[in-house]
């Protein structure tokens, strides 16, 4: 069932331009809009202290790019989410708490880099990404080989990637997937506990853990 637009969508999106650093219009393949960098990010003029950044590609309602930015002032949170139906309520609660290092954008995971300049990120977190199951969906997983290759071009030399999901065949194919594409994978886990260090709970996995769903989680960083 398709998501019903929310009223006013436009209008609300816009009012949120101070803390939405862009947003992936209907013309975005037109080559006079993105050709040359014309929409790449000056980062250092987006936040008040240059410090290192997050990356949360799927953030949904922004529960978790919120708390954390909450909570770990001295990091710069960039939070991603393709559907505007969606980003527009992270926005908006952002927005009443005016934290001055979280910030939004609303586009696809695969055309970051018209946004984000390469190796400007220090982590990037993966929070129950959708698994796609069926197997001719596969490279649309987040820990797919295109994805990963993206990663790479935005990590820094000793940038990390986290996973947390709750679907097991998902989570043991990611694992492949980072060692075949020149990742090292640690700190794995098919148990996290809910008080892991760093870790913030979000909305899906509270749902899991009331469900007594065990979440699998990792850690993974460039091979050399």
């Amino acid at each position: 069932m398709r998501m019903r637009l929310k009223k006013h969508l436009d209008e609300r999106i816009a009012n949120c331009g101070s803390i939405l650093l862009a947003r992936e219009g209907n013309d975005f393949y037109n080559p006079e809009v993105y050709i040359n960098n014309d929409a790449l990010i000056d980062l250092k003029g987006v936040f008040e202290k240059n410090q290192p950044i997050c990356l949360e590609l799927g953030c949904g309602k922004g529960g978790w790019a919120i708390t954390s930015a909450q909570q770990n002032p001295d990091i710069n949170y960039i939070a991603v989410e393709k559907l505007s139906n969606v980003i527009v309520v992270a926005c908006e609660n952002a927005k009443e708490l005016n934290l001055p290092n979280l910030r939004f954008l609303n586009c696809r995971v695969e055309n970051l880099l018209h946004f984000l300049p390469e190796h400007s990120v220090t982590k990037i977190v993966l929070n129950f990404s959708c698994p796609y199951p069926k197997k001719t969906y596969a490279n649309r997983r987040l820990t797919s080989k295109n994805f990963l290759n993206l990663y790479k071009k935005l990590l820094t030399a000793s940038g990390i990637i986290t996973q947390k999901t709750d679907n097991l065949d998902f989570f043991e194919w990611s694992i492949d997937s980072f060692k075949q594409n020149g990742f090292e994978t640690f700190e794995i886990t098919y148990d996290l506990p809910p008080n892991a260090p760093d870790n913030v709970i979000t909305e899906y996995e509270r749902k899991f853990r009331e469900q007594h769903i065990k979440i699998n989680a990792l850690k993974a960083h460039i091979a050399f």
